[in-house]
C-alpha cells in the first residue's frame, strides 16, 4: 500500500458455492485485499472483510478518500458502520445499464403490442374478401414490427449520427411514448455527464422523474429512475479524483473469469485463494514488467 492513492472500489463475486470478496486500488488498479467464503455474504461477513482493510490504512496513517461500489443491497450499512462519514460512491455504469435494460424492455412490450393486433389467419391463400383485407392488414402491422425490432438499439445507443436518428424517427413515427424512451435515455447520460457538478446533475434528475411520471405506461418500466441511492451514482462528480466506475474491481473479475475458462478441474476454496494470490503477484510485479519493457523498445528502436 505504498503508493496507495486514497480511493478503494470493493465488489463480490460468486463462484458455484463461494464469493471472493475483493477491494482494488480504484485509480491504480491494483488488488489491495481478497477473502474466499465458502458461503453467500452477510453483513458480518463484509464488516470483518471492511474491518480488515481500516486497521491495514491505520497501521500505515493512510486516509481514505472514498469507496466505489455496485449498489450492492449488503454495501451501505457495513460501509457506515467501518468507516463513518467517508463518501460511498455508486457505479453509475450499473444504474445506467439498467435503465437501458427497462428501455429496450419497454420496447419488446411495443413489439408484443403490435404482434397483438395482427388479425389471425387460416392456413392457405386467403380468397374470401374479409380474409384478403386481414392479409394486407397482417403484413402492413408486420412491417414496423420487424424494423423495431431490428432497430431496437437505437433507443439506448448513447451517441446517434444523422442517419441513425433519421431511421429512429421512422421507427417511432407516430408513436410519442417510443420516442419518450430515446429521449429518457438521453436525459440519463446526461445525469452521468462528468462536465457537470452534483448540484446540476440533481436538478436534472428531478426534471428527469417529473418527466416519466407523466407517462404512466413508462412508470414501472423506469422505477430505476427513483431509486433512492441514484443519488450516490453522481458523487464523482464534484470529485475531480474519484473514478466514475468501478472498473478496476471489475477487471480483475473479468481476469478471474477468464482464467476459470480454461481450468478444466473442481474449483476448491484454496485453489480459488492461490488464484488470487498470483494475481496480487502479477498486480505487484506491473511496474517491473513496464520498465522491462520500456528498456527493451529504447533497445530495439536505437
Amino acid at each position: 500500500m505504498a503508493d496507495f492513492s486514497g480511493y478503494v472500489a470493493a465488489d463480490a463475486l460468486s463462484d458455484g458455492p463461494f464469493c471472493m470478496l475483493s477491494a482494488v486500488d480504484n485509480r491504480r488498479s491494483k488488488r489491495l485485499l481478497s477473502d474466499v467464503l465458502d458461503h453467500d455474504p452477510t453483513h458480518e461477513d463484509i464488516r470483518a472483510f471492511l474491518g480488515r482493510l481500516q486497521t491495514a490504512w491505520a497501521a500505515r496513517a493512510l486516509t481514505l478518500c472514498g469507496v466505489t461500489t455496485d449498489g450492492a443491497a449488503l454495501d451501505p450499512a457495513p460501509l457506515l458502520e467501518v468507516f463513518g462519514d467517508v463518501p460511498h460512491h455508486i457505479c453509475p455504469f450499473h444504474l445506467v445499464a439498467e435503465v437501458s435494460k427497462a428501455v429496450l424492455g419497454a420496447v419488446a412490450s411495443a413489439r408484443k403490442g403490435l404482434a397483438a393486433q395482427q388479425p389471425t389467419l387460416r392456413r392457405g391463400r386467403p380468397s374470401t374478401p374479409a380474409a384478403k383485407q386481414a392479409a394486407r392488414t397482417k403484413k402492413r402491422l408486420a412491417a414496423p414490427r420487424a424494423a423495431l425490432c431490428a432497430q431496437r438499439y437505437l433507443f439506448v445507443q448513447r451517441h446517434l449520427n444523422k442517419t441513425e436518428r433519421k431511421t429512429l424517427w421512422r421507427v417511432s413515427r407516430g408513436l410519442p411514448q417510443r420516442q419518450a424512451l430515446r429521449a429518457i435515455m438521453e436525459q440519463g447520460y446526461a445525469v452521468c455527464d462528468r462536465r457537470c457538478r452534483t448540484q446540476t446533475a440533481l436538478n436534472q434528475l428531478a426534471k428527469l422523474r417529473r418527466r416519466v411520471q407523466r407517462f404512466t405506461s413508462l412508470g414501472d418500466t423506469l422505477k430505476k429512475l427513483f431509486a433512492p441511492t441514484l443519488e450516490k451514482a453522481l458523487t464523482f462528480l464534484d470529485d475531480t479524483l474519484l473514478p466514475s466506475t468501478s472498473n478496476a474491481v471489475e477487471r480483475g473479475n473479468r481476469r478471474y473469469r477468464k482464467r476459470q475458462k480454461q481450468v478444466d478441474r473442481v474449483r476448491t476454496q484454496g485453489q480459488i485463494s492461490a488464484r488470487l494470490a498470483l494475481d496480487m503477484w502479477r498486480e505487484a510485479q506491473a511496474e517491473g514488467r513496464q520498465q522491462t519493457l520500456a528498456s527493451l523498445h529504447r533497445a530495439r528502436a536505437g
